[in-house]
């Protein structure tokens, strides 16, 4: 189904700690070195653990219309890509196409701002409005994804206006508010799939939260060497991800990497790993990935459904309604914030975070 193409190269040894710290020291990130016009991927992006592998078929991610009129097989079709992929699409689902598309521009537009603008936001203080920088792990992963971010916590506290990026600003607040929409819908519908009342999820907070991520993925010169994203799963509960039509996404599906092309005018929706642990293993929290690519720059925006950077003191566990002495918990209680924590402490290194709540 795929073919694999593998690198292996012999690394001289060299100063890494040096390294990523005068690559974060000059604030202007992967667009930076692009800008630099430089030739050969940095050795602290080679990724040695990763094979490289292109799907020779495209694997069709369940599509779900969210303006169906048959609303029980609705429910049950996202219950089944829940459970089965841990991803699926969706269409008809309120955002304007213009709206999804200013907003890629508008991710475009900051990341290719004069660098001195760039740099402003740049910061690894998670206490700031806006936290603009590469790989968010740079300092505890094996290696750097070729890839910047920018990220807000976009509700239930938004920051003021003014802090917020000018070159996107207005779009950031507009598309947030549709998808926190979009995510107030979604959750009643995978309440209903998960045989709850519509309003359970909502009422757990599990909608309430969301960070906003407006990833750039630059051209890059040997993209065989590197990954735009290493394989991981999301921390939080539900992921929102818009992404423009340069592609690079692939899922896990049966021990296989699985492209996942963009559709115009679809969002992809998957479930995170506070998800999976609430269900008690009945939906499930998917390894996925992004590969470098020679066009770009790629962009896309990912909202997690998560947890907000203070500390609340909400407690989650296994749902009472789906655990049973033959199904009894499968993981220990925890906040979704210390959760999120642990997350962004441990990296993208290759290890389920899962295991850690693993009772």
């Amino acid at each position: 189904m795929a073919n694999v193409e593998t690198t292996t190269l012999t690394l001289a040894p060299y100063d890494r700690a040096a390294e990523l710290k005068a690559f974060d020291l000059t604030k202007s990130g992967v667009q930076g070195l692009v800008e630099a016009g430089i030739q050969h991927v940095p050795r602290i992006f080679i990724n040695q653990s990763e094979t490289i592998q292109k799907a020779s078929t495209f694997f069709e991610l369940p599509v779900i219309d969210l303006g169906s009129t048959d609303r029980a097989s609705m429910v049950e079709k996202i219950r089944a890509a829940s459970e089965n992929i841990g991803f699926f699409q969706v269409v008809n689902h309120g955002i304007p196409l213009s709206v999804m598309n200013e907003m890629l521009q508008g991710v475009r537009s900051f990341h290719e701002q004069d660098v001195e603008t760039r740099k402003r936001f740049y910061t690894r203080d998670t206490s700031k409005a806006v936290i603009y920088n590469s790989n968010f792990d740079l300092y505890n992963s094996p290696s750097a994804n070729w890839r910047d971010t920018f990220l807000s916590f976009m509700a239930p506290s938004p920051p003021p206006p003014e802090e917020l990026p000018e070159v996107c600003r207005d779009i950031q607040i507009e598309y947030s508010n549709q998808v926190l929409k979009l995510g107030s819908l979604l959750f009643r519908l995978l309440s209903e799939a998960l045989g709850l009342k519509p309003n359970y999820l909502g009422d757990i907070g599990c909608d309430k939260w969301l960070a906003f991520l407006g990833h750039c993925y630059p051209a890059c010169p040997q993209p065989d060497l590197t990954m735009g994203g290493t394989k991981h799963t999301d921390a939080g509960f539900l992921t929102v991800l818009l992404q423009d039509e340069i592609g690079g996404l692939q899922i896990l599906h049966q021990n296989q990497w699985i492209d996942v092309p963009p559709t115009p005018g679809a969002l992809v929706i998957n479930i995170g790993d506070l998800f999976q642990m609430i269900s008690n293993d009945k939906l499930k929290s998917v390894e996925h990935r992004v590969v470098a690519n020679e066009r770009g720059p790629r962009v896309s925006v990912a909202c997690f459904f998560s947890s907000s950077p203070a500390p609340p003191t909400k407690v989650y566990g296994p749902i009472k309604e789906l655990v049973s002495d033959d199904n009894p918990p499968k993981y220990r209680e925890t906040t979704a914030h210390d959760y999120i924590r642990y997350s962004f402490s441990k990296g993208f290194d290759g290890v389920p975070r899962l295991l850690h709540l693993k009772l």
